[in-house]
């Protein structure tokens, strides 16, 4: 009994799987799929590969999507922000006092490199500031950043 697959099913097989990597929240099944697309598209070149060939040559570029992907392009998309990392990991950072906090209203540090997904915060400081200060966060409280004034 001999199996004939044809060009189109590859093209169907690939669809399918790049439609499923929608459902999914990782590139799982994407790399499948483009692998599939691109056998569809040997088959169609070479139509009399028998059908070893085109398994050996799915698997294989299969393989070589993943490797791309994990090895050149995921790491150019790593979120380069401190955004959900610790707290922590905040205490000691250094900004600039771009608002100064009077009464009850709060004031506003930038910071050189976003902190915590934004380079923008509220503070509340024990001291007196001024606009142009350099600040350091010592705790962080809710939404607003505890600094003091950096010598």
């Amino acid at each position: 009994m001999t199996i004939t697959i044809l060009w189109y099913y590859w093209l169907i097989l690939g669809m399918l799987l790049i439609i499923g990597e929608m459902l999914l929240p990782s590139f799982t099944l994407l790399w499948f799929g483009l692998a599939a697309l691109l056998t569809g598209l040997l088959l169609l070149l070479i139509p009399t590969l028998a059908l070893s060939g085109q398994l050996l040559f799915w698997a294989a570029a299969s393989i070589g999507f993943t490797v791309l992907w994990f090895k050149f392009f995921k790491p150019t998309m790593t979120d380069k922000t401190k955004a959900g990392i610790s707290r922590e990991a905040v205490i000691g950072e250094t900004g600039f006092v771009i608002k100064v906090p009077y009464d009850e209203i709060r004031g506003t540090v930038r910071f050189s490199m976003p902190l915590l997904g934004a380079d923008e915060w509220e503070f509340i400081c024990n001291q007196d500031c001024k606009v142009g200060d350099r600040v350091e966060v010592v705790d962080v409280s809710g939404n607003t950043l505890v600094v003091n004034l950096k010598n």
